[in-house]
């Protein structure tokens, strides 16, 4: 999936200078794939997982212990948002997506790269098949079009496309608003 990662990231194109999160950043894939002069912050909800990860990290990345329901930065602190492989597997992928638009600034660019069905009742193949899957790792049945939706935020995509597995993986590209009413604060 390495290849599908570096994709994905070109679609965010950051620019040195420019302040990235990671949310769920596990072993550090993606930080060989980011360009040189960003800041950025990777976050995961397990120690160990940043441990992995550290290796990887260069120049002026961060690894933070964080929850990516409640992220424990600043509104509107961060260029671009890396979102690899995590909408599928935290328990709850729309709090996620409103913490993600919160930490974005006015005009910010997201990154999505995960596995999302596009029907609202996917067949019963993969229903019975995620039964099991979702206990283990990850859910196969989840619709990006839903959770961006349920989230209410001012995110706007701008591309999608399949990316892995017959279209199983898509890759998305999304802008927040340039001026945005405030967000609803987490609870």
């Amino acid at each position: 999936m390495d290849r599908q990662r570096r994709e994905s990231l070109a679609l965010l194109d950051a620019m040195p200078g420019e302040r990235l999160l990671i949310v769920g950043a596990g072993t550090g894939a993606d930080l060989p794939h980011l360009p040189g002069g960003c800041t950025v912050l990777a976050t995961d909800l397990t120690p160990a997982m940043l441990r992995r990860a550290r290796p990887r990290a260069r120049g002026s990345t961060h690894l933070a212990v964080m929850d990516g329901h409640r992220l424990a930065v600043p509104d509107g602190a961060f260029d671009g948002v890396v979102l690899h492989l995590i909408l599928a597997v935290i328990p709850d992928p729309v709090r996620c997506l409103r913490e993600v638009a919160r930490a974005l600034r006015p005009g910010g660019r997201v990154v999505v790269f995960d596995k999302f069905v596009r029907t609202r009742r996917p067949p019963l193949a993969l229903r019975a098949l995620n039964l099991v899957i979702r206990v283990l790792f990850t859910d196969m049945t989840r619709r990006f079009e839903d959770i961006l939706e349920r989230s209410g935020t001012d995110l706007v995509v701008l591309r999608d496309e399949p990316a892995f597995a017959g279209g199983l993986y898509r890759r998305l590209l999304l802008r927040r608003a340039m001026v945005s009413p405030p967000l609803p604060r987490r609870p």
